[in-house]
């Protein structure tokens, strides 16, 4: 996780470059005051939409958690929702359009999944289903693959004066 963190100076100094670009552009297409006015506009779009995420979030965790559901795909709804209303907020009009992209229904049902694939790769088993509830697998039908046969297996280790002791090495945290 660290090293990827080395990475978020660049990327947001390449995310800045790209805010002027685009907005120089647009800037010369409609006028600099238009595009300003645009700018600002969907600022503001996008912190009337941050409190209006935030409440929606809330409600529904709070709904799931009353009614005893696992409440990860609200939080994770709302966490999408959220994200997507703070890019709005930010100013830019690329930030502002990824926003709204993360706002349209299909947008935000595929990362919902992302955010949700994401969060169990983190996490334990137990707790994603806490947080998810069962998982779904596919099931292929077909004949069985044929299991590989064990290889022989290795003479045991003689240990305290030629008493052979059987057993297994559990590493720490592995499962």
């Amino acid at each position: 996780m660290r090293r990827g963190l080395r990475y978020v100076p660049l990327g947001l100094l390449l995310a800045v470059l790209l805010e002027l670009a685009v907005f120089v552009v647009v800037g010369r297409a409609i006028g600099f005051g238009s595009a300003l006015l645009a700018v600002f506009a969907v600022s503001l779009l996008g912190l009337v939409l941050l409190r209006r995420e935030g409440m929606r979030a809330w409600r529904g965790f709070r709904a799931a958690a009353e009614t005893g559901q696992p409440p990860g795909r609200q939080v994770t709804d709302g966490l999408v929702g959220l994200v997507g209303a703070l890019l709005l907020a930010t100013p830019g009009l690329v930030s502002g359009l990824v926003g709204l992209l993360l706002l349209v229904p299909p947008v935000r049902r595929l990362a919902r999944g992302g955010v949700q694939r994401a969060a169990e790769r983190r996490v334990s088993s137990m707790v994603a289903g806490d947080l998810f509830g069962p998982r779904r697998v596919r099931v292929r039908r077909g004949a069985p693959q044929p299991t590989p046969r064990p290889t022989a297996e290795p003479p045991p280790t003689v240990v305290d004066g030629g008493r052979a002791i059987e057993g297994e090495i559990v590493e720490p945290g592995r499962n």
